[in-house]
């Protein structure tokens, strides 16, 4: 990272480097540098709202429809080619809504680019536009203030800094001007850098500005949210079926209209020929496919929103259904992002509490509240009448924290004179003071402490009579008053949801730019890891080789010190073989939630971590993405569901008739009866998305298997098209017009049959009961199907006869065959498939 060179630079050699001096730039020369390096502002490519419409259409599935359409209305089967086209505006119309909504990513992003800036320019103060700010600008900034661009520090006066919109880090950073020992590689470590979009928590700084817009930290957090594109489980799974489909489709049609020609000879008509393939084209292609999954998608994001849940686009319910592995942020996602205080060692803990919040900062500048997470920790635990006392304490002077001293300490006025309050990191306080008699406990407990990946910090005091300014080399001889821990508090319902999240065979990551040893106690307490010591960083996994990192993607549970360029690449590694979804709630999130296969943030959450989302959880408990994740795998059932019995009956009867049609000299089904069968059969069909779904299909975590479809497809595919002859068989040598209806209603009532065998992997009267809408839709299409035929409707429009008793007879005793045959073939491939799958 390039911002990051200047941490081991002294500030003559940055004034050097930037050819700029205490003074900052003439106006002059600040124009020429904008002339070279641009505006300070974020500039990823932005997406068109043209051209996010135009990818809605790039798909081999909407191909197929679109063509199917064209075929309709050709053959002037208006109703059929304008239900296709209505599938197809549903489908792209959503897509483009949820899709562009999602590209406001950039603009959110652009609200952390403040609009003023105060910088100094020929040695004078003067407020700009924070667009005009370029490399070698001297800017100043103080408490409340967003920094403006990447700086580097030449002066700092107890300035702290909130980075956890980059870092995750929940506890303010104190920042210095000193040059560092070493480079650091990490955004945490650069303590004498500012970085844009950042807060100032405490304190006034002075630097130099060293990177702007796209060159910053921020830039390149924006450059991979905006410019990462997703690829559904969903997508990817649609467009395997679509392009299997097109390629048997094509290959076939081909075949069947050589064979009729080289059969037939000069008996066959090219015409009539050429309609019959089109139609018996159109019959095979799932032309209900977009609008099945998008009720199923929208049964399934109305479950979520009743359990206060948003789904943003559509397809992540499923996705949600199909996620491996749930990476999650710790701070704000599995606790609280708010310090607490956790314990307190001393004989006195009322008056470690009162001297610890005596000696906040906020008192000095005359703040009425906290203004830095340790300090609203202490706060919130006093009562009204100790804030009151803290409040009314007379301070004289102060020295403010300092990273290299780490600590602080105020004078105070007593009734007894002055006294000297002294707080900082415990083994400092515990160095200066004279009273300790038992230190060894007092280590003890703070090495306690520190494994659970809690915060110490000690609070000595000492008289000070003199009433008067003092210097650091007096903040010696201390009596030692106690010491107090803090914690981001783990949500109560972390644990809980965690728990039932693995029960259904998702794996929990934790990737946070906190600690070390924070990260292994919050994941040891929530039971992911067994020792706090499972954790790797984010510099030791970058560290490695490619092949290596793939590993550590597998192997470790728990990634600290993480940036959001290293999460991205966390969760990039996962998905080579795994579904992979992202739990998070900050900007440093927002590169990984729109690089998951599923994006999921809580209400709480950064407005451009809650755009990069798919999923946003408006109750902060973590137990609502469990519910979400059975709606999803219902979705993906449902959605398996009808590509199955779909292209079990499509292919049966497209075998079937095209055989057909080479051994008789009239078609076996008019053109319009094939439409009108795959128009009927379609109503139940579209019913599957809001069917019950087996507990079983619940329990794990499942892709799109092609083999699995094709296979049962292949097996019951064969039964479909036996039975079909069986139907050709008894009604061949009769009227051409008999033939026809017994087939057409044979062949509607058998794909309805084949639906109640199929919805289930179980025995059919095993399983749940079917919805009420699907028995309802199945009950009138089947006397849709018996009855059209005996209308004249049917008689002139379909040119059906009316069917006898007998023949009704025939075709209810066959399908009931049809049934039986298929739950017996059926029970036996997932049987075997059970078998092959326990001795892999």
């Amino acid at each position: 990272m390039y911002t990051l060179q200047y941490t081991t630079k002294n500030i003559a050699d940055v004034f050097s480097a930037l050819k700029t001096d205490k003074n900052g730039l003439s106006d002059e020369e600040a124009l020429k540098r904008r002339k070279q390096y641009g505006l300070n502002q974020l500039g990823a490519r932005e997406v068109k709202w043209w051209q996010i419409f135009l990818r809605q259409f790039i798909s081999p599935f909407i191909y197929i429809l679109l063509f199917a359409a064209a075929l309709a209305i050709f053959m002037s089967e208006m109703i059929d080619g304008l239900l296709i086209v209505a599938f197809i505006l549903i489908n792209t119309t959503l897509g483009f809504a949820q899709e562009f909504h999602s590209e406001r990513a950039l603009i959110l992003l652009k609200q952390f680019v403040v609009f003023r800036a105060r910088v100094k320019r020929e040695g004078k103060e003067k407020l700009i536009d924070s667009r005009e700010l370029v490399p070698g600008d001297i800017a100043l900034v103080e408490t409340g203030d967003i920094i403006p661009a990447d700086l580097r520090f030449l002066e700092t006066n107890d300035l702290t800094v909130d980075e956890s919109i980059l870092t995750g880090e929940s506890a303010p950073v104190a920042k210095i001007a000193n040059k560092l020992a070493s480079k650091q590689n990490e955004i945490h470590e650069a303590l004498n850098l500012g970085f844009s979009g950042a807060r100032v928590v405490t304190g006034r700084g002075i630097g130099i500005v060293i990177n702007i817009g796209r060159g910053t930290v921020m830039g390149d957090v924006a450059k991979l949210t905006v410019e990462t594109k997703r690829e559904s489980g969903f997508e990817k799974g649609i467009a395997k079926f679509s392009k299997f489909i097109l390629r048997m489709i094509l290959i076939i049609l081909l075949l069947l209209f050589t064979a009729n020609i080289l059969i037939k000879g000069r008996d066959a008509d090219i015409a009539e020929l050429l309609l019959f393939s089109i139609a018996l084209a159109v019959s095979v292609i799932p032309e209900a496919l977009p609008l099945v999954t998008t009720l199923s998608l929208s049964r399934g994001a109305l479950q979520m929103a009743r359990q206060h849940v948003v789904v943003k686009r559509l397809s992540a319910v499923e996705d949600l259904g199909s996620v491996e592995i749930l990476c999650a942020d710790k701070t704000g996602t599995i606790t609280e992002n708010k310090l607490t205080i956790a314990g307190i060692k001393s004989d006195n803990p009322a008056d470690c509490l009162f001297y610890a919040a005596a000696a906040a900062s906020f008192l000095g500048e005359g703040k009425p509240e906290p203004n830095n997470a340790f300090d609203l920790a202490l706060w919130d635990k006093l009562d009204k009448k100790e804030k009151v006392k803290v409040k009314q304490i007379k301070r004289l002077t102060e020295i403010p924290f300092d990273p290299e001293r780490r600590r602080n300490s105020v004078l105070v006025k007593t009734d007894n004179g002055g006294k000297m309050i002294v707080r900082g990191a415990a083994e400092i306080i515990l160095h200066l003071s004279k009273n300790i008699t038992d230190k060894a406990t007092l280590q003890k407990w703070m090495i306690g402490e520190g494994k659970l990946g809690r915060r110490v910090i000690a609070i000595a005091a000492r008289e000070y009579p003199a009433l008067e300014n003092y210097t650091e080399a007096e903040e010696k001889n201390l009596e030692l008053i106690g010491l107090i821990s803090f914690v981001d508090p783990i949500k109560s319902t972390a644990k809980s949801a965690i728990a039932h999240a693995e029960h259904l065979g998702v794996q929990i990551k934790i990737l946070t730019g906190d600690s070390r040893e924070v990260a292994g106690a919050v994941a040891k307490e929530v039971n992911i890891v067994k020792s706090e010591s499972e954790v790797i960083t984010g510099e030791e996994l970058m560290a490695l080789s490619e092949e290596e990192q793939h590993l550590a993607a597998q192997k470790y549970n728990v990634f600290a010190r993480v940036s959001p360029e290293q999460k991205y690449r966390v969760i990039e590694l996962l998905q080579n073989k795994y579904e992979v979804g992202f739990l998070g709630e900050g900007i440093n999130d927002a590169p990984a939630l729109k690089m998951a296969n599923v994006g999921l943030v809580v209400n709480s959450a950064a407005d451009i971590a809650r755009e990069a989302a798919d999923i946003v959880l408006l109750n902060p408990s973590l137990s609502t993405i469990i519910g979400g994740i059975r709606d999803g795998r219902s979705v993906f059932a449902n959605t398996v569901k009808y590509l199955k019995i779909t292209l079990i009956s499509n292919f049966g009867n497209f075998y079937a008739i095209a055989i057909a049609s080479l051994m008789i000299n009239f078609l076996p089904m008019l053109p319009v009866q094939i439409l009108l069968l795959n128009l009927l059969s379609d109503f139940p069909m579209i019913a599957i998305a809001l069917d019950s779904v087996d507990k079983a299909e619940l329990r794990r975590p499942r892709a799109y298997n092609v083999r699995e479809v094709i296979m049962i497809a292949i097996f019951l595919g064969l039964v479909s098209t036996v039975f079909d002859f069986i139907f050709f068989a008894l009604f061949f040598r009769r009227d051409p017009a008999v033939l026809q209806t017994s087939w057409f209603i044979g062949s509607v009532l058998t794909e309805i049959a084949l639906i109640y065998s199929i919805r289930t992997r179980f025995f059919f009267l095993k399983t749940k009961a079917p919805s009420l809408a699907l028995g309802s839709l199945s009950i009138l299409a089947i006397l849709a199907t018996v009855l059209i035929p005996f209308t004249d409707f049917g008689g002139v429009i379909f040119h059906f006869a009316k069917p006898t008793s007998a023949n009704l007879i025939i075709i209810f005793s066959v399908v009931a065959g049809y049934f039986i045959i298929t739950e017996m073939i059926k029970l036996a491939y997932y049987k075997m498939e059970a078998n092959r799958q326990n001795g892999s």
